[in-house]
């Protein structure tokens, strides 16, 4: 019963390039003050996953692997946020602090006034973090659970265009006058955070944005099922996609990676809490499966 959705997703992987997601490089955003170096594993390569012969190991080392990912860029933009609040509270800004939001806005497409209160308004909804659930129901659906030729030869594990000469792979089956690339990346990691950053700023998912937004006012945590919905303009399949991803999220109880992520921060929303996870070692960020997902949800 597993493998039937595996191999299904695996033949899509090597069939489907969604639409461009982005037309700046994908490699482009830049890492801002307030934020320590990265760990030196996020340039680690991707790992051969067609050497796992059981689809319940492969699937487990899959969303554990992509999900220390997801932390470590989620703790990244937590830090900014901090930073964020701390500039919003200030009596006058430096001209240091005013560089900083420049720097974001142009990152986030923000075209307001530096340090207006709209600019605030609209950098800290831009400025948030993806559930897990979502990012690895993503990866795993574009990148065949991470075998297909856009990953194992680009660290792309969510389909990304670009369109410089060079900048990627070139489809299979790109149809004849078209330009674009399947970007490539320097890691799995920078394919993480360019995927983020893209939901964060591409036009196409202000509807998701809206629906974090939301959740947030309500005091309530997003969830991967719900912000889905703002992934319409993803691919061309339109609702039929927002359907497979859902599908994904509850079929492999990736709820589960949520609510370990909601652990993981939880006690650690300071500044030092969230250094020692922007700088943590992989295995530090690895989910707990002392309880596995299928029996956490049950309980």
């Amino acid at each position: 019963m597993l493998f039937v959705p595996l191999a299904a997703i695996a033949l899509w992987g090597t069939l489907h390039s969604p639409p461009p997601l982005d037309r700046a490089g994908p490699d482009d955003d830049i890492e801002l003050a307030t934020l320590p170096p990265l760990p030196r594993w996020t340039q680690d390569a991707l790992p051969n996953f067609d050497l796992y012969y059981d689809v319940t190991e492969k699937k487990a080392a899959f969303f554990s692997y992509v999900y220390s990912r997801t932390v470590l860029v989620n703790s990244r933009i937590l830090l900014e946020r901090h930073h964020l609040r701390l500039l919003q509270n200030k009596q006058s800004l430096t001209e240091e602090d005013k560089r900083w939001l420049a720097a974001q806005a142009e990152r986030l497409r923000v075209d307001e006034d530096n340090a207006s209160d709209e600019m605030f308004r609209l950098l800290f909804r831009r400025l948030d973090t993806v559930p897990p659930s979502l990012v690895l129901a993503q990866a795993a659906n574009e990148s065949a659970w991470g075998t297909s030729r856009f990953a194992r030869q680009g660290n792309n594990l969510f389909g990304q265009w670009c369109f410089s000469p060079g900048c990627g792979l070139i489809p299979l089956n790109r149809p004849q006058g078209a330009s674009h690339e399947v970007a490539r990346f320097r890691s799995p990691y920078h394919s993480v955070r360019a995927y983020v950053q893209n939901l964060n700023r591409h036009p196409s998912y202000t509807t998701l944005r809206d629906l974090r937004a939301r959740t947030h006012d309500r005091g309530e945590h997003p969830s991967g099922v719900q912000l889905a919905a703002g992934l319409s303009h993803y691919s061309e399949r339109g609702a039929a996609y927002i359907q497979e991803i859902r599908s994904m999220i509850r079929y492999n109880n990736l709820a589960w990676y949520d609510q370990k992520y909601r652990e993981t921060i939880m006690g650690r929303d300071n500044i030092e809490g969230l250094l020692e996870l922007a700088t943590a070692a992989e295995h530090q960020l690895q989910p707990d499966f002392g309880k596995t997902p299928d029996t956490a949800l049950a309980d």
